[in-house]
Parts: C-alpha cells; structure tokens; sequence
C-alpha cells in the first residue's frame, strides 16, 4: 500500500477548530460530551477499515452498545464484503448467506459504507484519526507468506491467494492468467482449506461450476485446462492435515476422482494417537482419509483425473524447466519427519533425504500475509498489528500501557489469517468490548467528550483530493447488474471483474 499522501494547507485547516476545543476548560468539555451523546448532530463517530466479516461484525456490534453512533466503514475496492466475495469458493453459495446479515448492517440509517478509498493514499491514517473517534482496522491480510526457497520467481508459480482471486472475480486478480493448458500437473503446497478449495475448483466438473458465480474467465480457462492431476503436499502427516472435515470430505466427494495416498503414510504413531485423543477434528479428519485411501481402485483408469495427497514433504526449491527457461518444471521436496516439541504438538523436521516432483504450474497456499500502513504499529515477524484485547499497542514490546488511544483492531489484522468467517464475531465482540470499556471510563481523553467531522469531513477531503467514492447505493447498481447478466447464462450473477466494469456500473 502506498503511503500517505501530504494534506494541503486547506485541508490541514479543517479540524483546527478541534486542537482549539481541546484547550477548553474541562467542565466546558464535560458539557460538550453530555450534549454531543444526546443530541444526533453530534454522533459517536466510528471508523472501520476494511468491509469484510470483522468489519460488519464490528460495526454491528458498535451500533448496537452505541445507540448514539454514526459508523462508516470503508473499503478500498468498490464492492463490498471482502473475503466472502472475493474468497469464498464459487462453490459454497450457503456460506455467502451471511451477506444478507451484513446488507441490513449497511443500510441501517447509521451505517454507512463508502468503497474506493483506500488507507495510504486515499486518505492516511493520521486523518481518520483526526476525522473519527475511534478508528477500528479490519482490512484483513491482501498478501502472501513466501516459502525464501531458490526458485521462487519462476513463471507457472503463483500464490493460491492470487488464484483464489483470479476464479473469484476479484479485480486485482484479474490478469493473473495461469497455464492450465501446457501442463497436466499442478502442485499446491500446503494443505489447509485454501489448498483444498483450489484442488477442487482444477478438478471439479466445469459443468457443475458453470452453473456457480465463478467468474467467466476463469471457466473459460477451466474448461480449457489440460489439469488431470493434483498433487497435495504437506510438512507434516495425515493427522496433522490443516483442513476441515467438512472441506475434506468435498474434495474426497468429487464425482470419478480417483485419490492416492501412500499406505506408509497413513502409519500412526503414540504421538499420532495422543493428538487424536485431545483433537476430535484430527481424528476425524484421519478417518476420512484412510477410508479414501482403500475405497477406490489401486490404479486409476485412463483420463480419470487424480488426487495426490503427499505427506512428511517440505519444498526445497523450485525446478526450472530445460525446454522453457524461466519456467518452473517441479519441485525438490525434501522428506521430512516429527519431532515433539511437547504439549502434545509434533512439528516436521528435514531428514536430508530428496526427491523430485514434476509439474507444470505450483500454486502456494502457505498463509495469508496482511500489510502494514504508514502510523500503524506492525509486527512483522507475525504478520499482525500489536494489539491488547483489540486495542493497538504503540509497539512491539507488548507493553500493555502502550496504548494508541482510539486505535483498534480487528480480523486478521489482529490474530492472523486464521478461523472462519464466524470466529470473526467473536473477535468483533472483543475488540468492541474494549471500545465501549474505553468510552465508558474515559480512557480515550478529552477528544472523545467533543464533536467530530467524521462522514462529512471524510468525504470533503476525498472531493478535494478527486477520489471517486462508491456508496452502499453504487453497489446496489453492481449487484443488480452482475444478477442480470448471470440471468442471461442461468448464474446466480456474473462477475464484473475490472476496476473500469465496476466503477461504471456503480454511477449508472
């Protein structure tokens, strides 16, 4: 994300008349705060970072502890609700119900959302704090984990986040453009849900998917794809699989899959046993795939596409294909083995012991990565902002009196891309606690006993500045536009999948 931009004199001028209401006597403050939370000209102005799951939880848990808040949330992309659009499997059209909780959140006379802004050059974070109250960050994790192996760079490498976005319709991955054609093997590495949402999206039906709002380019290419084989690589073994059974058993379900797993590695140790005991998701979860491994033929039959689940392998560096320099051919993966590091948790260690592994096009679904802005505290080490219970620390140390007054924080920012979109409820109901905890003792000073510009600050420095903000209202104009055109190819919608296509249809 770029930094941001340098405010013009003009707009520097604007929340003077705040510096100046801090001065005041602190009984004249104390007015202030009784009138402005009495009064709906003077709103508890909120904040929020990012559109998706902990955006709406958090804005919905503001406006229901805080009957005098006015909460807009912003976005940088037009559209809004985040991974449930742009992550969620074409597939999964249940789990996307949630929008319609999210679309009364939005359209509530006090909750406003404001696309096509983006922190760092739309508008910088010091503003927003001036602008707002409080400010909560939940713009979750828009980059990726990288494995700092040789061969990294190549062409045919791509991160299953940028896939992800590329089936999804996501903007930003629109002109990703991956090889499905030259090769009829695909790697992942990782084998986590996002892993398996991808295998299943390269092996699956495209008649099934075409009747999904997948975006058009990517059924083309999907329909076009040479893929047959699948191979899934994880670290550890099959009680350790990082997935859901639910995920699991989708991808065991697809209809003339012929799946593969190496009977040694379905071998269980005490260790193995112990994990079992204390987790029912990795029992689970190791049931499901011994049962797969025995219940389909020993070899597949010709054209069948396959699944490849490989266990204890951890990639070394990527190969380079002879024939197309630059190009990635396969992967060194070096065999691996568990050590228990205690508590009952094993990790994979490298043995020393090499083999090769062939493919065409490597995806890499490794871990979500979020990015930091300029003002705000980062561990980079973690990929999170540092944060007490959702409040934002000043730094690193972890020194819970280090707190950036009205700064909070939310999602993925705040604990890693971890959980589902319902663990996102649950950290809202933290991070809001702390908010009205803050409030309610006075924690965040004398700014908050005192009227705020909010929306209507937000929006004159955005006119200034000529940033071309979509409300709620545009995204309607989209939504109705993607349904009416996915009625013309019996989709539920087609995705508009280009900032032009989505900037457009929200002014018309």
């Amino acid at each position: 994300m770029e930094g941001p931009n340098p405010t013009s004199s003009k707009e520097k001028e604007k929340p003077v008349y705040l510096a100046a209401a801090l001065m005041m006597p602190h009984n004249l403050t104390e007015v202030l705060w009784r009138s402005f939370t009495t009064v709906a000209s003077h709103p508890f102005r909120v904040c929020i970072v990012g559109s998706g799951p902990a955006g709406f939880y958090t804005a919905e848990k503001i406006l229901k502890r805080h009957q005098g808040s006015q909460v807009d949330i912003i976005d940088r992309l037009p559209t809004p609700y985040g991974l449930v659009r742009s992550g969620v499997a074409p597939d999964h059209p249940e789990t996307k119900n949630v929008i319609n909780q999210f679309s009364r959140v939005a359209q509530s006379g006090r909750c406003s959302f404001l696309g096509n802004i983006a922190l760092g050059s739309s508008i910088s974070l010091v503003e927003l704090r001036e602008l707002y109250h409080v400010v909560v960050l939940a713009y979750g994790a828009e980059s990726d984990r990288v494995l700092g192996i040789p061969g990294e760079d190549l062409k045919g490498i791509h991160s299953a986040r940028e896939f992800v976005w590329w089936y999804n319709g996501h903007p930003d991955g629109r002109n990703l453009d991956p090889d499905l054609k030259s090769t009829d093997t695909a790697v992942i590495l990782g084998q986590g849900n996002v892993a398996l949402d991808v295998a299943r999206i390269l092996l699956r039906r495209t008649s099934e998917l075409a009747a999904t709002d997948i975006a058009s380019h990517a059924l083309t290419a999907l329909e076009q794809s040479s893929i047959r084989k699948v191979y899934l690589v994880g670290r550890r073994g099959p009680v350790q699989a990082a997935c859901t059974a639910k995920e699991l058993r989708e991808v065991l379900g697809i209809k003339d899959l012929y799946i593969h797993i190496k009977e040694a590695d379905l071998k269980i140790t005490p260790a193995d046993e112990e994990e079992m005991k204390s987790s029912r998701i990795h029992k689970r979860i190791y049931e499901l795939l011994s049962k797969a491994a025995t219940a389909g033929p020993s070899q597949p039959s010709s054209g069948q596409r396959e699944l490849h689940f490989v266990f204890f392998r951890q990639p070394d560096r990527f190969l380079e294909s002879y024939d197309k320099k630059g190009y990635v051919s396969g992967v060194h993966l070096e065999k691996t083995a568990l050590k228990g590091v205690g508590s009952g948790k094993q990790i994979a260690i490298g043995t020393g012991q090499f083999e090769d592994l062939s493919c065409g096009i490597a995806l890499k679904s490794i871990g979500y990565k979020s990015v930091p802005v300029d003002g705000l505290p980062f561990d980079n080490q973690k990929g999170v902002v540092p944060n007490v219970k959702g409040r934002v620390l000043s730094d690193n140390s972890g020194d819970p009196t280090s707190i950036e007054n009205g700064l909070y924080v939310c999602g993925w920012l705040k604990r890693g891309p971890t959980g589902i979109i319902g663990t996102n409820l649950y950290c809202a109901e933290e991070t809001v606690a702390s908010v009205s905890e803050d409030v309610e003792q006075g924690v965040l000073g004398p700014a908050t006993n005192l009227p705020k510009p909010g929306r209507e600050g937000l929006l004159q420095i955005l006119e200034d500045r000529k940033v071309r903000v979509v409300p709620f209202s545009g995204w309607e104009r989209i939504d109705k536009e993607e349904k009416r055109l996915g009625s013309l190819r019996n989709k539920p919608r087609d995705k508009m999948t280009t900032w032009e296509e989505l900037l457009k249809a929200a002014s018309e």
